[in-house]
């Protein structure tokens, strides 16, 4: 007799009994949608912080070549130049006689948020800002306008 038919029910009832059942399953699954919540709201905040310190770091990146440009024409681009006095030589008053031979960027960048960076010239100082999440004036948190006087 071969040893396959000496196997109780007993037995084939203890292996059935292992596995595990329908409750327990869905206490694991809770256990790690728990924890999946408890990490997507620890990583987000730290994405908006990063895209708040890379606007930071884009701002002063303009500001530096806007201070490379004054170096070169004794002025900033005016508002209506704009920062695409940077990557083009500007046409209209004030002239930039000393532009080139390259720009003083490749290309402008766009905030992390996707928004173009807002460039204002009083004559005497310049004003970079990026209006952060919402891409509107004012706001709190990310956002709040990130502001080149304020870094």
């Amino acid at each position: 007799m071969p040893w396959c038919y000496n196997v109780d029910i007993q037995t084939i009832r203890r292996a059935r009994e292992r596995g595990f059942t329908l409750l327990e399953i869905m206490v694991v699954v809770i256990i790690i949608g728990v924890l999946a919540v408890i990490v997507v709201q620890n990583v987000l905040p730290q994405a908006d912080k990063a895209r708040i310190t890379a606007t930071k770091a884009d701002i002063r990146t303009l500001a530096a070549a806007l201070d490379t440009y004054r170096l070169d024409n004794s002025f900033y681009p005016s508002t209506n130049q704009g920062l695409e006095a940077l990557v083009a030589q500007p046409s209209g008053t004030p002239e930039a006689r000393n532009w080139g031979p390259e720009p003083y960027m490749r290309k402008l960048p766009t905030d992390p948020w996707g928004n173009t960076y807002v460039y204002t010239n009083d004559g005497f100082v310049f004003e970079i800002v990026s209006f952060g999440a919402d891409g509107e004036e004012g706001g709190d948190g990310v956002s709040a306008d990130i502001k080149f006087s304020d870094l």
